[in-house]
């Protein structure tokens, strides 16, 4: 006969397969509650950069060619871009805040809305921009992978004046790049003890210059992934890269999709490496953000490094079952929702090692667990109840 907590988890799994499509929304959980004190920062995370209106299509066997037409299982829209972490963050219960430009449209409309009143984003940094439209990508999603096709307009108010007006925040993430440092706004913000996080982007010209590794001297944190790392150290495995990024950086990680992640942490003197967790993928449009907002809130929040990876990990793998890049990422109710589905499987051969290896869940996301009735928005602009 199931237990109380074994029949709650059956139900919540139960429910949460019915809403895969749809992430749920549950409590909320502050998990940096502890820690905050009345004199210090009132955002956790500050963010600056371009916010896109992404259309996703999904379920694509191939991309289109030349003269042809392929049809698509599953479409979306959601915010894009920086708006990517700040809404896995805010999710995870972060106090974050993004500074971005927004034009005065109806795909600026939904962005910021969406951000500001769904996600509980502090844009107060941010600025509507009238006679601008917004900047438009189109994301194909096949094969476990993903295209883009982006449209945009250079913002008339320069990215750098605005993200000035960024609340101090613990937490600052910057994207990396060979046209120049790390931005005068997060230096501001280090100068004031607030640790900077930073990715980079893809090089398009195949240079991998040194010389963004060397803006590292700033950064409290890297997160490549593989391909970058390898690229940028000019190494041939993922362990490798790892071990010269750890010249440049007090907290290196490298992101190895499916197969996990690895990092060192000189700051606690940790070493860890994790194994993926492999779900049903729709779509994997950001899926790196969404595991950068996770390794985040685990720093914030002290832990062990071996667990800022498995939960990052886990965030990240929760995303690619849903489309957008945004609206895929999992709250604290969909977490909880796998770890109930996870125990209502306990005769599955991995259900010893994921049960062992993430039981720090137990006290994040205690069973039962109980969503709300409300579900978040489709990730679809316009649509009328």
């Amino acid at each position: 006969m199931a237990t109380n907590g074994e029949a709650a988890a059956q139900e919540l799994a139960s429910g949460y397969g019915k809403l895969e499509s749809t992430p749920l929304v549950g409590e909320p959980r502050d998990v940096l509650e502890g820690s905050r004190k009345p004199d210090g920062p009132a955002i956790d995370l500050a963010l600056s950069g371009t916010v896109f209106f992404d259309i996703v299509l999904t379920g694509l066997a191939t991309p289109p060619a030349s003269g042809t037409e392929v049809g698509a299982k599953g479409m979306g829209s959601c915010p894009g871009g920086v708006a990517n972490m700040a809404v896995a963050a805010s999710r995870l219960g972060l106090h974050t805040a993004v500074a971005a430009a927004f034009g005065e449209d109806v795909y600026g409309d939904f962005c910021w809305e969406t951000l500001s009143a769904q996600e509980m984003v502090d844009l107060s940094a941010s600025k509507r921009i009238p006679d601008w439209h917004s900047p438009f990508t189109v994301s194909l999603a096949y094969r476990d992978d993903r295209s883009m096709v982006t449209h945009e307009h250079p913002s008339p108010v320069p990215l750098h004046d605005m993200a000035r007006e960024l609340p101090r925040a613990r937490a600052a993430f910057v994207s990396l790049s060979a046209d120049g440092d790390v931005p005068q706004w997060a230096l501001d913000q280090a100068g004031e003890g607030t640790r900077l996080f930073a990715d980079v982007g893809w090089d398009d010209s195949q240079r991998w210059p040194s010389s963004v590794l060397d803006q590292l001297r700033h950064c409290h944190a890297f997160m490549p992934n593989a391909i970058e790392a390898m690229s940028y150290t000019r190494t041939g495995s993922p362990a490798l890269a790892l071990e010269a990024l750890a010249e440049y950086v007090p907290v290196a990680v490298v992101t190895d999709g499916p197969r996990g992640a690895l990092a060192v942490d000189q700051t606690t003197g940790e070493r860890a490496e994790v194994e993926g967790i492999v779900l049903d993928a729709v779509d994997t449009t950001g899926a790196g953000d969404v595991f950068g907002a996770g390794f985040i809130v685990g720093t914030l929040a002290g832990w062990p490094l071996e667990r800022r990876l498995r939960f990052a990990n886990l965030c990240a793998a929760l995303s690619v079952q849903h489309t957008g890049g945004s609206l895929s990422a999992p709250g604290w109710a969909d977490i909880a929702a796998w770890w109930g589905q996870l125990h209502a499987a306990r005769h599955d051969a991995n259900w010893l090692r994921l049960s062992r290896e993430y039981d720090f869940l137990s006290d994040l996301v205690p069973l039962p667990w109980r969503p709300t009735d409300q579900r978040r928005a489709s990730a679809t602009i316009g649509l009328r109840h």
